[in-house]
């Protein structure tokens, strides 16, 4: 699944680049007068290989949810079971992500990829949604997928958190869910995440494929104190000394030093760049699975759209090596998606441009 997935990833179409900016500057507003949001719907036409290209709508929300073994070097205050507790919170509908998700329309998919704990919520096993229905009905509730591969990563202060047959079937579960919301309707796939201590991994991860050092790629995470940040990044620098991850192998990067949910999350970004459909980044998890899914196709970069600049300063770093500019900047450090879905609206107000605004003939208004 992951080689033809990733064969099935190409560059962005020119001719419907080139046919997006002449559109852009036949508009009735002066020529490159909406900034970044130009040359984004000019990526998506791109992507889409057509002109206008599609709206990014219905949205789907995708929360991949993992344990860390590396918790056990008390890299964050937070005790482990939160995990579990908080996938309950996003069933119920009552956490962040969820009240944002409503406000865009969109979908939420939590998939348990390697909580450590089994999950007292009983998964949803049918196929999602439908989730094209028109905006303003009532969204399905939140569903539950059960993908464990395993009850969370080895320490990998100590060992490989994975071995590569886990990795691997961390990404496919990715490239699974991707082409299941694909399928109900999603027009667009946006990023979401859960596991105590998943910065840990997400720094490791940064470090490995951009090669800054670990103070640089590593952030105070929940808001951890000086010397639990401290610690914090010992363990990133002590656990790629031990394992010396290769950029060139990204499989093998997500195997050493890799968290279940940054592997299924480079699935997802991979699924959907192989379907030609927007995926739309959260914060420091999802880029740091972005560099993976990177450094696996190249070409995949054409389909992800930055949402906003974590607060987490890896996520800058990682943005950076990307080449991507991120749409909002609002000090965020939540995860779960919320970035990315308030960046929603920005994205989607890029692509109605093309299809809604008049250009200057048809609106009988003078060129300058």
């Amino acid at each position: 699944m992951l080689e033809t997935t990733i064969a099935a990833i190409g560059p962005l179409d020119g001719p419907a680049m080139t046919a997006a900016r002449d559109l852009q500057a036949r508009l009735t507003k002066p020529a490159g007068s909406l900034g970044a949001l130009e040359e984004l719907s000019v990526r998506l036409a791109g992507l889409a290989g057509a002109c206008p290209p599609p709206l990014p709508e219905p949205a789907a929300v995708a929360i991949f949810a993992g344990d860390h073994g590396v918790h056990a070097q008390r890299v964050t205050p937070w005790p482990q079971e939160v995990t579990a507790q908080m996938i309950g919170n996003f069933l119920a509908g009552g956490a962040v992500v969820n009240a944002f998700a409503r406000q865009a329309g969109a979908s939420v998919t939590v998939v348990d990829v390697g909580v450590a704990a089994p999950l007292p919520f009983p998964p949803t096993d049918a196929a999602p949604a439908d989730v094209s229905a028109p905006t303003g009905t009532t969204l399905a509730p939140p569903r539950l997928l059960d993908a464990n591969v395993r009850r969370g990563t080895r320490d990998m202060t100590v060992t490989a958190a994975l071995t590569r047959d886990e990795a691997r079937a961390a990404v496919e579960v990715g490239i699974r869910v991707a082409g299941e919301l694909l399928d109900a309707g999603a027009g667009v796939l946006l990023t979401g995440d859960m596991g105590i201590a998943n910065t840990t991994p997400a720094a490791a991860l940064i470090a490995a494929f951009t090669g800054v050092d670990p103070a640089e790629a590593t952030g105070r995470g929940t808001g951890v104190d000086d010397e639990t940040y401290r610690r914090k990044v010992g363990v990133v620098r002590a656990a790629l000394d031990r394992h010396r991850p290769d950029p060139a192998d990204p499989l093998g990067v997500l195997a050493a030093v890799g968290g279940l949910e940054h592997a299924a999350l480079t699935g997802l970004i991979l699924g959907a760049a192989a379907r030609r459909v927007p995926v739309l980044l959260d914060g420091v998890i999802a880029v740091s699975a972005a560099l993976a899914a990177a450094a696996l196709a190249p070409d995949a970069v054409g389909a992800m759209v930055a949402g906003h600049r974590s607060a987490e300063p890896g996520a800058t770093v990682a943005l950076r090596h990307l080449g991507l500019d991120p749409l909002v900047d609002l000090g965020l450090r939540l995860g779960e998606g919320t970035g990315a879905l308030l960046a929603l609206p920005v994205v989607t107000g890029a692509v109605r441009v093309l299809h809604e605004v008049a250009t200057f003939d048809a609106a009988g208004v003078s060129e300058k």
